[in-house]
């Protein structure tokens, strides 16, 4: 959503982009139903009462959340500076604001719905605060610049008394909204502590797709299969008995049922014949379809799957090329998500009650390390290492093992474990002077 920087942004022009939101509002309620299993088999038609219907959902979008976020984030961001002093201020805001589980949050939000909102307030103990927001109570327009620079944001509901609350966060000030929809007004102003858009928004990719947004077809068919597959099952468990050459009363029916013994006998005895009525067999069929589907779902979203039994024999090089997708598609999401967090740490550098003046632009130099959350083959990273030894430095060997997170501090810890010895000044020294 774009509209031109120069035009006045009135209650009109808000109420019309919130109309525009609420076109989206079922798209993200979806995505959201799929990561939560709710998915759209329970919406199909009920069969007849005497048909098996078994709904069963496989949640593939949850899996696919969860195994990339705990790969992309599982271990947290570390943010550095090349000054203690605005060091110390980000690692007390991190710390202040739970920022391990906020980026966590923020990560799978972004996964689920394909973007999600980061709101900057300021408590009542005037400390910098942050809080993520979905995409289902929140929209950012952007202005129709080339950049597309974020022009406002807006954030609205009902509450509990069914009473819309709204607030409008722009260019020119903050402030609330009252009425509805349909007849929007601007309320009381809002403190405006950062002198520009208080919300970040962190997004997946550039089209704003949930990470299995691509799949959702390929995991409602392996639904559909799997749930017939049961219905088969049943359908067998509750086979048909059919008495051909013979007439069967209602209470011999009984008797059968009850007893499980079914005896003709006289001279027509021969004539009459008992048997189940046979459906025919897809099951190798279904099965095909199955692993079909599943390997698509896995190789399409880009996430592996971890919990294939041969994914855990694999070597340092094979699990390295069954992970390569994921791993590119982490790249990818990390560039977008730096560039969110930057905003952040801008937006807390501006107040002058967080860093002195003089450093609103320390957010610049911050550096972050991204570390994937993934198995590490440590005795092939030793074996080469160990080859690496006498061909590099030190250094750059122990660079390999992804136990030692700092190569400088182990190389001193290594030297202050090698023995000491003692110079013998006078033995030295009559030493020297003989040669």
């Amino acid at each position: 959503m774009t509209f031109d920087r120069d035009e006045d942004i009135t209650p009109e022009v808000i109420a019309k982009f919130m109309r525009i939101h609420q076109l989206e509002l079922p798209r993200y309620q979806y995505l959201m139903n799929c990561y939560k299993g709710q998915m759209e088999i329970y919406d199909y038609a009920k069969k007849d009462a005497y048909k098996p219907d078994n709904r069963l959902v496989v949640n593939f979008p949850k899996y696919i959340t969860d195994t990339f976020t705990g790969y992309f984030n599982g271990i947290p961001v570390k943010k550095s500076h090349p000054d203690d002093a605005y060091n110390q201020a980000i690692t007390a805001f991190d710390g202040l604001n739970d920022m391990e589980d906020e980026e966590s949050e923020l990560a799978k939000m972004a996964c689920v719905y394909g973007r999600c909102y980061e709101f900057m307030y300021q408590n009542e103990n005037t400390e910098t605060c942050v809080v993520y927001n979905s995409p289902e109570d929140m929209f950012m327009v952007y202005d129709n610049s080339v950049k597309q620079a974020p022009l406002f944001a807006v954030r609205y509901g009902l509450d509990d008394d069914n009473v819309f609350q709204g607030e409008y966060y722009g260019p020119d000030g903050n402030r609330k909204l009252t009425g509805s929809t349909s007849a929007l007004q601007f309320g009381e102003e809002l403190d405006d502590y950062y002198g520009e858009l208080p919300v970040t928004e962190f997004y997946f990719n550039e089209e704003r797709m949930s990470i299995f947004e691509s799949v959702i077809s390929l995991f409602n068919a392996f639904n559909k299969a799997i749930s017939e597959k049961a219905n088969d099952v049943e359908y067998f468990s509750d086979q048909y008995l059919a008495f051909l050459g013979a007439e069967v009363d209602g209470d011999d029916l009984k008797e059968i049922r009850e007893n499980r013994i079914i005896n003709y006998y006289g001279t027509e005895a021969t004539r009459v014949d008992v048997k189940f009525l046979d459906k025919p067999d897809s099951d190798e069929q279904t099965e095909h379809l199955l692993d079909r589907l599943q390997k698509l779902i896995f190789q399409t979203s880009m996430v592996a799957n971890i919990s294939d039994e041969s994914f855990g024999q694999a070597s340092g090089t094979a699990l390295a090329y069954k992970l390569e997708a994921m791993s590119n598609l982490a790249l990818a999401f990390q560039r977008k998500y730096q560039s969110a967090l930057n905003k952040r740490y801008k937006l807390f550098s501006s107040l002058a009650t967080n860093v002195p003046a003089s450093q609103s632009n320390a957010w610049r130099e911050l550096e972050y390390t991204f570390t994937r959350n993934e198995p590490k083959d440590i005795k092939s990273q030793a074996e080469t290492a160990q080859m690496l030894m006498g061909i590099t430095s030190e250094e750059t060997a122990l660079s390999v093992l992804s136990v030692v997170s700092d190569t400088k501090a182990e190389l001193e810890k290594i030297d202050a474990q090698k023995p000491k010895v003692a110079y013998d000044f006078e033995k030295g020294a009559n030493e020297d002077a003989e040669n």
